[in-house]
């Protein structure tokens, strides 16, 4: 091979790997804020959980599109390895988290470990339904005025128990004033079909409306986040969790 060809291959492999360290760094950018690892490029460092200055320097969209980033890594199985006793340790004498995430009590949806979050990483407020009411509004006033955090996102889920009941009408104690909270939804909801809880798209439309309710009444009766996201230091979010699948679809 002569010199012109050697060059050449040279001057390929070199830019074959330029462009493979960029798109590694941009992947562990978003990756970086959920996992512990420092959000500087390049030179990351692995830390158990994250810093103070890790997600301070993150902006809103750098951790939805972590949040992003993990749910894909949960649904194809390659999940970061997580030394919880390692988190543990790092954050007994102090929390960082990069978000806050309102979402339902179903089982099914626990919102770590489908967006693959560690210890220190998010705040997370569970109801059924996913409704706020003023204790849920002062946590998350909370989370963010307080505590630092930078995303809101309201997550419900597809053929919600709670968004069942509200289209039945049903009644159980302190339940049955939970779920009127619900009820504004099912009438906000378009839909042309059939209109009850047996049928599965009418009950994830609902849950979709719900969380732009949700989101909405946020926005109305917090003063407090509402100039926040004005002035651009958080970002409020909504998003559907599919139990069939694991996909956080998350909303416009």
């Amino acid at each position: 091979m002569d010199n012109y060809c050697v060059d050449c291959c040279d001057h390929l492999a070199t830019n074959a790997q330029r462009r493979t360290f960029l798109k590694s760094a941009v992947g562990f950018s978003a990756l970086s804020i959920f996992g512990g690892l420092s959000l500087a490029l390049p030179g990351l460092t692995e830390a158990a959980a994250l810093t103070h200055e890790q997600r301070d320097r993150a902006t809103p969209d750098q951790i939805i599109e972590a949040m992003k980033q993990g749910n894909k890594r949960f649904r194809s199985g390659k999940m970061q390895s997580h030394d919880y006793l390692a988190q543990k340790r790092a954050t007994a004498n102090g929390q960082y988290p990069a978000a806050v995430i309102l979402s339902c009590i179903d089982s099914r949806a626990p919102a770590e470990i489908i967006l693959d979050a560690g210890i220190g990483d998010t705040f997370n407020a569970r109801v059924a339904g996913n409704i706020s009411n003023d204790d849920i509004l002062g946590s998350l006033e909370f989370s963010c005025a307080l505590a630092g955090s930078k995303v809101v996102m309201v997550m419900g889920h597809t053929s919600c128990g709670a968004i069942k009941g509200a289209i039945d009408g049903a009644q159980l104690g302190h339940l049955t004033d939970l779920l009127i909270k619900i009820k504004p939804a099912i009438d906000a909801t378009q839909y042309t079909g059939d209109r009850s809880s047996k049928n599965a798209e009418f009950v994830d439309a609902v849950a979709v409306t719900n969380v732009k309710n949700t989101i909405d009444g946020i926005r109305q009766r917090s003063d407090v986040l509402s100039k926040m996201e004005k002035d651009g230091k958080i970002k409020i979010v909504g998003s559907i969790y599919h139990l069939v699948g694991g996909r956080v679809e998350f909303l416009a």
